[in-house]
């Protein structure tokens, strides 16, 4: 069974939308707090979303935290679609503004990350993961300001290490983010790992897009 919010319709506006011939129709949003928190708190309970950090937070909870990423100018969450189903969160921040500063020094024209993808079901699809990142690399280089992708997994996450590898990411060494500890956000101390995306030459092309 989906999780309800599913249903719900947010009025918000497509940043980017592509049709990959084969695969379907990508769709990046902005993610609704009240409309596409049922999904969230669905993937982000399960065990393999321990690195998130909020595999004990309440509906109500992850509500919150996302309607303090959406009043932010320098962190942003977008729900990623295929043919209306959601099928991963994609964030981006302005790494000045991040903790990770304190670990490497910023370039101009860096932008952080964040992705974690929905929950796998029904059956696989063949070569759903390579079209998807594909895609993924296309929005997040969509801004030509935009040089070079930031990722700081934490370095236990086999799993994210092993998407950033199919990404393209190039590891750079393990860092230790420092704990903030501030009225409106808490986040423990963590040993991630830093690694890089330069803008690609040619960005993968979408075989249509819209």
């Amino acid at each position: 069974m989906r999780p309800e919010s599913t249903s719900l319709v947010s009025p918000r506006a497509d940043v980017m939308t592509e049709t990959v011939e084969g695969f379907g129709t990508v769709r990046f949003t902005p993610v609704d707090p009240a409309a596409d928190s049922a999904v969230l708190h669905s993937w982000v309970v399960e065990e393999r979303a321990q690195f998130w950090g909020m595999n004990g937070a309440s509906r109500e909870l992850v509500q919150e935290i996302y309607e303090d990423v959406d009043r932010r100018d320098t962190h942003h969450a977008y729900m990623v679609r295929l043919d209306d189903e959601p099928v991963a969160l994609f964030q981006t921040y302005r790494p000045t503004e991040d903790r990770v500063s304190l670990c490497y020094e910023v370039r101009e024209g860096d932008i952080g990350i964040h992705l974690m993808l929905a929950p796998a079901a029904g059956r696989p699809r063949p070569g759903f993961s390579r079209t998807l990142t594909g895609s993924l690399t296309r929005f997040a280089f969509r801004d030509p300001a935009v040089l070079r992708a930031v990722a700081e997994p934490d370095a236990s996450n086999a799993k994210a290490l092993a998407l950033l590898n199919r990404l393209g990411f190039v590891r750079h060494g393990e860092i230790t983010l420092p704990e903030i500890d501030l009225p409106e956000v808490y986040l423990p101390e963590k040993r991630a790992v830093l690694a890089f995306l330069d803008r690609p030459a040619v960005l993968p092309p979408a075989l249509s897009h819209a």
